[in-house]
């Protein structure tokens, strides 16, 4: 194919890069309407992984796509942390918090690994390709072609390159390059690289040990060159460690990739300075990783798009990484899906999808590193803060008993402060709905009664596609009178409509499919209503309705 350009596309999206954020992005497009595609240059497709955490909200916007049962099942849902302060060692339980507006209210402890290989079958059980080995090398001589009098935008067509040297392309509507931190496609969008490398570098290694440390628990030891975990989530041993130390000035790794191994003294050496009182019986794996923190200064056009590590890079604090990739896969999929099925151009939904998950990725950036200066940094306030903490060790038990504390802490790790009110789908019609969020917030998860039988909110969206949720009075032509129906045909199929017994009023709530509310109502039956899923694509045209 290359060297020749094709008038039709192969299929709507080509996703370049299957790590979370690209697995994630074809399961959302597919499920929202889209033919998919996706390639990465990886020849093998098991990895040793990087992150280890998922928390809530990527765990929320998995759960229509049908694969948070798998992800929980290698998971630990209730994990046990030990804070080592020297010879004081400190208990935290991190299960179970007082979260009732989420069917998650945990630290979710789970492999990189795991959570790409429960998203890679999926794709498979769903008949979307997944190519090994195959490299993204560029677009072709003419970049996009527009097709005179065609819906939508130009085609994109992408030179790609087996392993074995051979030649080839792919021609698709939108292309999401999800292909890291070294990112091919980044370069291909025009955006800017903004930000810096930190002065300090994570050392990851799996590990067997010797000495009296608890097993099958979280490990954090805090020390004043800076903190050290230990996982009983090793992949090639028991424990994987995470550690840091000062950034090598002659190093041959990429920024966010798995570098060469580092010598087993070395490793010794962190966990023996650490103070966890183990000692290291044998090394079976480890890797240098340079680390930074950047923001791409846009995350795509159509028909070019960034998401994950392409569009942000950020330190492993928190463990914002993959889960920051998976948010910005689940806000952009359903939009290509539905763009790719809408029979016409959505630009303004598809300009969303960068102005929402910029500022996200922005206000992430901002936590990890405030989190990642405590944590890691050598400069002498976070060594002496750091020096500091063990005096404080005798008052930790008791703040950590009280369960308000740890909730928001775990709270805070699943980003409540991401929201999109001034996006230009977050609408409220006139009059206003009274007691539901505002629009471009996340809904959250309550207790309902829908057609005389309890449920939850976040179990009637837990399907693909708009939720309509209508309050118990509206008027029996607003979308018929059944509790829960799919209306229309194609697009329209991706609608469905929930009245609340529990809920009076005559208003509606448009739930968008990546669980953020997208219009509210006083009236259902408006016009306004209308105009919305129009807009995002959601109905082929106002018929659909009714």
């Amino acid at each position: 194919m290359a060297g020749r350009q094709r008038t039709t596309a192969d299929t709507d999206l080509l996703v370049v890069g299957a790590g979370p954020a690209g697995l994630t992005t074809a399961l959302q497009a597919h499920a929202h309407g889209a033919t998919v595609r996706v390639v990465d240059r990886r020849e093998h497709r098991v990895r040793p992984s990087r992150a280890m955490m998922l928390h809530a909200r990527a765990l929320e916007g998995l759960r229509p796509l049908g694969v948070t049962d798998a992800l929980l099942d290698r998971a630990d849902t209730t994990p046990l942390a030990r804070i080592h302060f020297g010879r004081r060692v400190v208990e935290a339980r991190l299960g179970h918090a007082d979260l009732p507006d989420t069917a998650f209210p945990h630290l979710t402890l789970v492999r990189q690994a795991d959570v790409e290989d429960v998203l890679w079958q999926a794709l498979q059980a769903r008949g979307v390709p997944v190519d090994w080995g195959v490299e993204f090398c560029g677009l072709g001589p003419e970049g996009t072609l527009d097709i005179g009098g065609g819906p939508g935008p130009g085609l994109v067509h992408a030179e790609l390159r087996d392993a074995g040297g051979g030649a080839g392309g792919h021609t698709s509507r939108f292309l999401a390059g999800c292909d890291g931190q070294s990112s091919t496609v980044r370069g291909f969008t025009g955006a800017q690289w903004r930000g810096a490398p930190y002065r300090v570098e994570a050392v990851l290694a799996d590990l067997e040990l010797d000495g009296a440390l608890d097993p099958g628990l979280l490990h954090v030891a805090v020390g004043t060159g800076g903190l050290a975990f230990l996982f009983a989530l090793g992949e090639g041993a028991t424990w994987r460690m995470l550690a840091t130390r000062p950034a090598l000035r002659q190093s041959t790794a990429g920024f966010g990739q798995l570098g060469p191994p580092v010598p087993p003294d070395e490793v010794a050496r962190l966990l023996r300075e650490s103070g966890l009182g183990a000692a290291v019986r044998d090394v079976r794996w480890s890797a240098q990783v340079p680390l930074q923190h950047r923001l791409a200064s846009t995350f795509g056009n159509t028909p070019l798009f960034l998401a994950g590590d392409a569009a942000h890079a950020h330190s492993p604090a928190g463990g914002q990484g993959m889960n920051n990739g998976i948010l910005d896969a689940l806000n952009l999929g359903w939009k290509l899906g539905f763009a790719s099925t809408a029979g016409r151009p959505l630009p303004e939904l598809l300009a969303t999808y960068g102005h929402e998950r910029r500022l996200a990725a922005r206000r992430v950036l901002a936590l990890t590193h405030v989190i990642f200066f405590g944590e890691a940094s050598p400069h002498p306030v976070a060594r002496l803060a750091r020096s500091l903490l063990p005096a404080f060790a005798p008052v930790l038990p008791v703040l950590l008993r009280r369960q308000w504390l740890t909730s928001q802490g775990i709270r805070l790790l699943s980003q409540p402060f991401v929201r999109y009110r001034n996006s230009a789908i977050s609408r409220d019609g006139t009059p206003r709905a009274a007691g539901w969020p505002r629009p471009g917030e996340r809904l959250p998860d309550a207790p309902v009664t829908v057609g005389g039988r309890a449920a939850r909110l976040h179990e009637l969206t837990a399907v693909p596609g708009v939720h309509l949720l209508l309050e118990r009075d509206a008027g029996p032509g607003a979308f018929g009178g059944s509790p829960t129906l799919r209306a229309g045909a194609g697009p329209g199929s991706l609608l469905h409509v929930h009245r609340l017994d529990s809920h009076p009023g005559r208003g509606v709530v448009a739930v968008r499919p990546d669980g953020y509310i997208g219009f509210r109502c006083g009236e259902a039956g408006s016009a306004q209503l209308r105009g919305w899923l129009r807009l995002v694509g959601a109905v082929p045209d106002q018929s659909a309705l009714y």
